[in-house]
């Protein structure tokens, strides 16, 4: 039943966002009580940790399993994304913000599981890149993976991309092309402009 609560949390949460959804409305979209919820989770906290965890995990172990596909560098960045917008239901709500806002301490600990695994998973693809010689040997991977971070994370604040003029999917195709298109030789450029005729049409 724990792992029941926690699912369709998750996908209450994410298309409403974290503030917006309610015990109830958890316990009514479960069909149980309220009661049965506090059975394991003391509160709306608890459970809002616990879900982002599962998140987490559930989102590294599907880019652990893309990465080990060794697809091209390029592609792989544009699988990643497919993979992460699906299961985060292209963050129409802005859970991300509403979890910053409301629940400022769990944001904090998923930011920094989210570096971690990021930088570890973008210093990867950097170094791939650079050996097939799709990305310049000349780029500092250590910055880039930061930089790349930080950008990511910008995306979502809705001060500066408003969700009414943005949806995430687009700023998430518009920033890839950016990245790319800074870091590519011109054997990567020819991959890449290929990619993005092919699918992005």
């Amino acid at each position: 039943m724990r792992e029941k609560i926690i699912h369709k949390s998750a996908d209450l949460f994410l298309s409403y966002g974290f503030k917006s959804v309610t015990m109830d409305d958890i316990a009514n979209a479960l069909g149980i009580s309220k009661k049965t919820i506090y059975q394991h989770f003391d509160n709306k906290t608890k459970l809002v940790e616990a879900t982002t965890l599962s998140m987490f995990n559930m989102i590294s172990h599907g880019i652990d399993c893309i990465c080990a596909l060794e697809k091209n560098p390029i592609e792989e960045v544009y699988e990643i994304k497919k993979f992460v917008m699906t299961h985060l239901k292209d963050e129409k709500s802005s859970p991300q913000y509403q979890l910053q806002k409301y629940y400022s301490k769990i944001s904090g600990t998923l930011k920094k599981k989210q570096l971690e695994k990021m930088l570890s998973c973008v210093k990867d693809n950097l170094e791939k890149g650079v050996k097939q010689g799709l990305y310049r040997d000349s780029i500092d991977i250590d910055f880039i993976s930061r930089i790349y971070f930080n950008n990511m994370i910008s995306l979502k604040d809705q001060d500066i991309f408003p969700l009414k003029n943005f949806s995430m999917n687009v700023l998430m195709e518009l920033f890839l092309e950016y990245h790319l298109r800074a870091i590519c030789t011109s054997k990567g450029l020819e991959i890449l402009t290929q990619f993005i005729n092919t699918n992005q049409s």
